[in-house]
């Protein structure tokens, strides 16, 4: 993940210089192959977070059912939901996971100048701009438009109000975080106001420092320092949230056939807000070498006294699809430890409509 994050960043500079600079066709073409390779990754994401979720909406209405007809108890039907919705967040993962992959390779492809344009992307390409160009040409984009979101970037706590003298490296943790978000203008002939909400899966990632690893001792998960000489020691919380911003776009209104037209995400753009959800999954992942010189990797996926419930505050600022993004955790990572710790995480986003 840590060569994937550089690579990331490095795609990052060369939008930024093909931006500003106007470098040659060819260039340009690269990034046209890219940004719609990445487009349909992002339609097969969007697709399998919708097959989900109504599949899980479905399951949930048959627990009611069930309720309803009182051959399960409220704690019964609770307890079911839970559960369903936890199998239906690692069935979102498993799947994402195929199509991340694929973005990992493509983000790598791009920098390493191996990107090329062959029949099928040239006939994607064609029908996406002929598409766009028509809707365009008919009325703009409409009031509610929907996005893939992808976020990585690096990941630590705030102690006592404070980054500073952290337990976990700050270059070696990270997070990343997909998902689908929907955007809705929210006044009929103005572009600047719009609500901005989704669901996205987030990966935060630890790692601690001094040859330390978490360790749980009854109510309490504190670091402990290892036996052995750890080549990694990496601490993982996966969440399920539902992130609300209020976005500000500012671009501006076309005026096409003689009609207001209004686009989104072509120009300076900053959003506020937050996010709510449930923890689905924590691991810690530990690699060393034994005695007879071995290389073991130990994962252990438990509970760690890790809160189930998450929310928190995010922003993000950038130009068009591309932006700043920081969010942190209100809640405390651990429930009950001494010494209160929150989540922090800044990075790049992007947003793909």
């Amino acid at each position: 993940m840590k060569n994937f994050i550089i690579h990331f960043t490095i795609a990052l500079c060369l939008f930024a210089a093909d931006a500003f600079a106007q470098e040659d066709k060819q260039d340009q073409r690269a990034n046209d192959v890219f940004e719609n390779q990445a487009l349909l990754i992002g339609n097969r994401i969007d697709a399998i977070t919708k097959e989900e979720k109504a599949a899980l909406k479905e399951e949930v209405e048959a627990v009611n059912k069930e309720l309803e007809a009182g051959t399960i108890t409220r704690e019964q039907a609770d307890q079911k939901k839970l559960e369903l919705a936890q199998t239906r967040a690692n069935n979102i993962e498993t799947r994402v996971a195929v199509e991340q992959e694929k973005l990992n390779q493509l983000v790598k492809d791009k920098v390493d100048g191996k990107l090329k344009e062959n029949d099928s992307t040239r006939t994607f390409i064609i029908r996406f701009t002929n598409r766009n160009r028509k809707r365009e040409e008919a009325h703009g984009e409409s009031r509610t438009t929907s996005q893939f979101v992808f976020a990585a970037g690096v990941n630590n706590v705030v102690t006592n109000g404070a980054v500073a003298h952290s337990d976990f490296r700050y270059w070696g943790s990270h997070f990343y975080e997909w998902g689908v978000s929907w955007n809705s203008r929210i006044f009929k002939n103005d572009n600047l106001l719009h609500a901005k909400y989704g669901l996205s899966l987030q990966y935060n990632n630890l790692r601690a420092t001094d040859n330390r690893y978490f360790e749980e001792n009854g109510d309490q998960t504190n670091l402990v320092t290892s036996p052995v000489s750890l080549k990694e020691s990496r601490f993982r919380n996966v969440n399920l949230v539902v992130p609300v911003h209020l976005e500000f776009d500012f671009t501006k209104k076309k005026m096409i056939n003689d009609k207001p037209a209004f686009l989104t995400h072509n120009a300076f753009r900053f959003g506020i807000g937050g996010y709510a959800g449930v923890n689905v999954k924590s691991k810690q992942i530990l690699k060393f070498e034994d005695e007879d010189g071995n290389k073991v990797t130990q994962k252990t996926k438990g509970d760690f006294n890790v809160n189930d419930l998450i929310y928190g505050l995010s922003a993000y600022v950038g130009y068009e699809e591309i932006s700043m993004y920081v969010k942190y955790d209100l809640n405390p990572i651990f429930e009950d430890n001494a010494v209160s710790q929150r989540n922090v995480s800044l990075g790049v986003r992007f947003d793909f409509n």
